[in-house]
C-alpha cells in the first residue's frame, strides 16, 4: 500500500464525505466533539457536518486525510490546541477506512501529522487514544490506539481515566 496524505480543504471535501460516510463517523460527530464536546450530539448531524466544512474551507486545515490511490482511507484531525476549546476545558481521534485497518494506516497518519506539525512549528503534538492493554477498554478507537503512538515516541504524560492516556511528543528542542 502507497499512502499520500492531504490537508483537508474544500477541494478535498468529497474525499472525506466519503470516508465518514452518511454517519459522519462517529455518531454524527463530524469531529467536532473537541471543539464543542458532548453537545455535538444534541445538534442535527448536518450542523456538524456544515461547521467542519467550514473549517476545511477557511483556509487553515483541520486535519489530514490519507489516501490509498484515490480512496480516502484515513482521518487525523490536526489543529492548535486553541482551536479546540472542549479539549482545553476537558477533564480527561481518526477514522479508518474498515477494508485499511490493520495495514499500518493509523500509524503513517501520526508520521504525517508530526511532519505538519514539526513544519509549522509547532512544539508538541498531543494526543488522546484508547490504550488496549487495558482490560475493558472503550472500543471506541477512534482516536487511535496508545501503542501505535508510542511506537512514534509519544510518552504518556496523562492519564485521567485507566484507558484513556494524554500523549506527547516534543517536536523542538527545550530551550
Amino acid at each position: 500500500m502507497d499512502l499520500t496524505f492531504s490537508p483537508l480543504t474544500a477541494g478535498q471535501w468529497s474525499a472525506l464525505e466519503d470516508l465518514f460516510g452518511r454517519a459522519g463517523a462517529s455518531n454524527g460527530c463530524w469531529c467536532m466533539y473537541w471543539r464543542i464536546g458532548p453537545r455535538y450530539r444534541d445538534r442535527p448531524r448536518e450542523d456538524n457536518k456544515r461547521d467542519l466544512e467550514q473549517l476545511a474551507r477557511s483556509g487553515q486545515p483541520p486535519g489530514l486525510l490519507a489516501f490509498d490511490g484515490g480512496t480516502a482511507v484515513g482521518w487525523c484531525e490536526l489543529a492548535p490546541r486553541a482551536d479546540l476549546g472542549w479539549l482545553a476545558r476537558g477533564r480527561r481521534f481518526r477514522p479508518v477506512r474498515r477494508t485499511h485497518r490493520h495495514q499500518g494506516v493509523m500509524g503513517a497518519l501520526i508520521a504525517a501529522a508530526v511532519g505538519v506539525a514539526a513544519s509549522a512549528g509547532a512544539p508538541a503534538l498531543e494526543a488522546y487514544p484508547v490504550d488496549t492493554a487495558v482490560p475493558g477498554h472503550t472500543r471506541n478507537l477512534f482516536l487511535g490506539v496508545a501503542s501505535v503512538f508510542a511506537q512514534r515516541g509519544f510518552q504518556v504524560v496523562a492519564r485521567r481515566q485507566p484507558d484513556r492516556p494524554v500523549m506527547r511528543k516534543s517536536l523542538a528542542a527545550p530551550t
